[in-house]
């Protein structure tokens, strides 16, 4: 294909990338270097029979005018990416200064907001995304299995989870898993313990989450896979057979190596998709036990009567930073293959 002709096929898709993409970015960059106005107070003192009292009110007139002259706010440059809701330089100094362990040092930095949204990001991210893989493919090689009969209802039922809407499903998970709800009251009975929740436990809040995270992003792995194996080489597969292979062997050494560019495929559309988790924390309320990036946004926008723009400006560009930083050994394997084929 000639530059020139290429030029023209890409450019619909690179203009909406730069409108929807590139440009919000921007804007959100540089309003993450600004913080809101100082509210303008103004003193008065009223005085009565019994003496004088001084009264503080906000000047809305002139804390109106200011946000008209500079509408981002007061110019604060990368002050906000280090303060305490964020990369707490200070603090992580300070705790490293005075460390008793690095065990005691984690445990420090895990209390202040940012990292330990971090972490539970993280650790959602890293335990979700091989889960999903692994069960889909499993899934997807059953279900291509069965008689041709069964296959359509296998399919309907396994794609049942992703037919939900992420708000409602984990709403669903949150009033089964209650003291109210089957799952609750079975383990309450299973236990003997009526005073077991699994909203009450770091531990088990964490668990929950992960499992609703498994149960709905699986349908995605399942599909991209089962469509995958449709375009299997038979010849090769019978190939392998006639040479004696098992059927562990036909599909470790026949059916994986052809699904690794959709393996990757779905590598990186799940980790885009769980390092923004946030739906399951709002729905299951566990903001106590475990807070994402997302949701530290999500708070920093809902301060009443004052957004914090600037706060969550911040945040939202450094987890597009954390999604980079995941996606690039995966893009750089991609590449890589993409070179090899090309030579």
């Amino acid at each position: 294909m000639k530059h020139r002709t290429f030029f023209w096929f890409i450019l619909p898709t690179l203009s909406a990338m730069i409108l929807f993409i590139f440009l919000p970015i921007i804007s959100v960059f540089i309003q993450s270097l600004h913080i809101g106005h100082e509210q303008v107070l103004v003193v008065s003192e009223s005085c009565g029979p019994f003496g004088c009292n001084e009264t503080v009110a906000v000047d809305l007139e002139a804390t109106e005018k200011l946000r008209q002259e500079a509408p981002l706010g007061q110019f604060n440059g990368l002050a906000t990416y280090f303060n305490r809701s964020h990369l707490a330089s200070v603090e992580v100094a300070e705790a490293w200064r005075t460390r008793q362990s690095f065990g005691s040092f984690f445990s420090e930095i895990t209390n202040l907001p940012f990292y330990r949204a971090l972490f539970f990001t993280a650790t959602y991210t890293a335990i979700v995304t091989p889960l999903v893989i692994v069960l889909g493919l499993a899934i997807a090689v059953g279900v291509n299995n069965l008689h041709r009969l069964l296959k359509g209802p296998s399919i309907f039922v396994s794609l049942l989870p992703f037919l939900v809407t992420p708000l409602v499903g984990s709403l669903i998970l949150f009033w089964m898993v209650d003291t109210d709800g089957i799952l609750g009251a079975s383990l309450q009975t299973l236990f003997d313990d009526p005073s077991l929740s699994l909203k009450a436990s770091t531990a088990l809040t964490w668990t929950m989450l992960i499992v609703y995270g498994v149960w709905h992003t699986l349908p995605f792995s399942f599909i991209t896979f089962y469509a995958g194996l449709q375009t299997v080489p038979t010849d090769t597969l019978e190939a392998a057979q006639v040479d004696g292979a098992t059927k562990w062997q036909r599909m470790m050494y026949v059916v994986v190596p052809h699904l690794i560019p959709l393996v990757s495929f779905v590598t990186l559309m799940l980790l885009m998709d769980n390092f923004r988790v946030f739906e399951p924390i709002v729905s299951f309320s566990a903001e106590a036990h475990a807070t994402s990036l997302s949701w530290i946004i999500y708070n920093d926008l809902r301060e009443s009567g004052n957004p914090l723009y600037g706060s969550a400006g911040a945040t939202s560009i450094m987890t597009i930073i954390g999604v980079c930083i995941l996606l690039m050994p995966v893009l750089i394997r991609i590449w890589r293959d993409f070179n090899r084929k090309a030579h």
